[in-house]
């Protein structure tokens, strides 16, 4: 007695036909362009390379047309959750960052002319604060005075998520405005560990060349051992 959805082999193939045939899905690298597989011809995967090594090869391999960032991934061995290992810090790379940054500040009226003489892109104040509560933000880095901080608190919950919260960790909450945004138009960068224990940051731009994208590298590494926590 033939129950209902009970199939035959005969149903199944008719219905496969019906459906057609199954599409040939290619390898990942078969279907990136031209350029890109070309480069990728470079690039040993079993090999290991010295940091050096790997540098030279960001500097040829890009296939991009525009200027590409080049990143460090590090993986620490840290538990992001304990709040001794929770590693964060900023580092001034040597060459910058290759990007151009804006730079808002939000502190006293006795403080704008320095602020703006140093680099300062937006100079807070109340209408600043209004655009920041239409979400209407148009910088990469808040610098803020430790006494103007209490009216920034407001605004943690649309700041602190794109990472534009000021903070005395990063040298974004300073008593010398001026020389808070002379060094992060320099290119001091801001980093920290993420729920996985990896630490990410872009040391500059492909078109930097091996030499000075090292210079940065050997900042960050440096910046990085120092944070080691007491506890490992």
């Amino acid at each position: 007695r033939k129950e209902v959805g009970d199939t035959t082999p005969q149903s199944e193939e008719a219905e496969a036909r019906k459906k057609g045939p199954k599409p040939v899905v290619r390898p990942l690298i078969e279907r990136r362009g031209k350029a890109y597989r070309k480069v990728a011809e470079l690039i040993k995967a079993e090999k290991v390379y010295t940091l050096a090594e790997a540098l030279e090869l960001a500097t040829k391999t890009s296939p991009s047309k525009f200027d590409a960032s080049v990143e460090v991934h590090v993986r620490l061995g840290v538990d992001p959750r304990q709040a001794d290992q929770n590693v964060r810090a900023t580092v001034s790379l040597p060459n910058g960052t290759g990007k151009t940054i804006r730079v808002a500040v939000f502190a006293p009226e006795s403080e704008h002319a320095s602020a703006k003489k140093a680099g300062a892109d937006v100079i807070g104040d109340e209408t600043f604060l209004k655009q920041i509560e239409k979400e209407e933000i148009n910088f990469d880095i808040l610098i803020a005075t430790p006494q103007y901080m209490p009216k920034l608190g407001k605004y943690a919950r649309l700041l602190g998520p794109r990472g534009l919260m000021p903070n005395p960790k990063s040298g974004t909450v300073a008593t010398d405005v001026a020389k808070a945004v002379t060094e992060a138009k320099a290119g001091k960068v801001e980093y920290r560990v993420d729920k996985q224990a990896i630490v990410h940051l872009a040391i500059g731009k492909v078109s930097f060349g091996a030499t000075k994208l090292a210079e940065n590298a050997k900042a960050f590494f440096d910046s990085l051992s120092a944070q080691k926590p007491s506890s490992i």
